[in-house]
């Protein structure tokens, strides 16, 4: 991993392998990402890590591609050894120390390795979660009246990808990130995503991509159920940030 990375303080190097605890998940969710999901909290039962920061890792420790893809295969939680290999190809796996898998990547194209570019790229990327909920989520949710289960509300990555436009050296700009189109098939009580961005500087997009989301354990949309948990979220906003 580049030592000179801002995400040095949110993993720790063991042995070779990449460790995260729940507190540096929950920091990184956060304070970078903007994600208040109660799943990335410390204390959750159903803690796990951010999506956004092994994809983060990726980027901090292979380079931007002009073209990548990733699934999640599997969900990291509480103190497991990642292995990300030396030298990988078009396609490879982060896995842990008992051969479970749990994020895909698929790449090609020239890599951008310019460690200022890469923050400024990973922060825009990571920053438009925060946008999910409630912003983009809550329309969709309503449109399809349908909601997630107050009581849990399970929202996860499936997939992510990230297409960078035109050629970039070293990004010194604010880099922004802008909502596209989105997309909600919902299944039963399973809701499909889909949300498309661009990146831009001063206002011209070098980067898009997409993420897709699932939703579980939908229910009939309730508005005022949905209402006291947006303004449960600003709590939870709030409050960390006042402390």
């Amino acid at each position: 991993m580049n030592e000179n990375s801002f995400l040095q303080g949110f993993h720790d190097l063991r042995d070779g392998h990449v460790l995260i605890t729940p507190e540096q998940a929950s920091r990184f969710a956060k304070e970078v990402a903007g994600d208040f999901n109660p799943i990335h909290d410390p204390d959750s039962r159903r803690f796990c890590v951010p999506g956004d920061l092994l994809f983060a890792l990726v980027l901090a420790r292979y380079g931007v591609s002009a073209i990548m893809r990733c699934r999640f295969v599997g969900m990291v939680g509480e103190g497991v050894p990642l292995i990300f290999p030396e030298n990988p190809g078009s396609r490879f796996m982060i896995s842990d120390t008992q051969g479970r898998n749990y994020l895909e990547v698929e790449r090609e194209g020239p890599v951008v390795t310019d460690p200022y570019t890469i923050e400024a790229l990973t922060r825009s990327y990571v920053a438009f979660s925060g946008q999910n909920f409630p912003h983009v989520l809550v329309p969709l949710m309503e449109q399809h009246a349908v909601m997630v289960n107050p009581a849990r509300p399970l929202v996860i990555y499936e997939r992510m990808s990230l297409e960078v436009l035109t050629p970039v050296g070293s990004l010194t700009e604010t880099v922004e990130p802008t909502l596209g189109g989105t997309e909600m098939k919902v299944d039963g009580k399973r809701g499909d995503v889909r949300l498309d961005y661009a990146l831009c500087v001063e206002g011209e997009p070098f980067a898009s991509g997409s993420k897709h989301l699932v939703l579980s354990g939908l229910r009939p949309y309730d508005a005022a159920v949905m209402s006291a948990m947006v303004e449960e979220y600003a709590g939870w906003k709030d409050a960390y940030r006042a402390a």
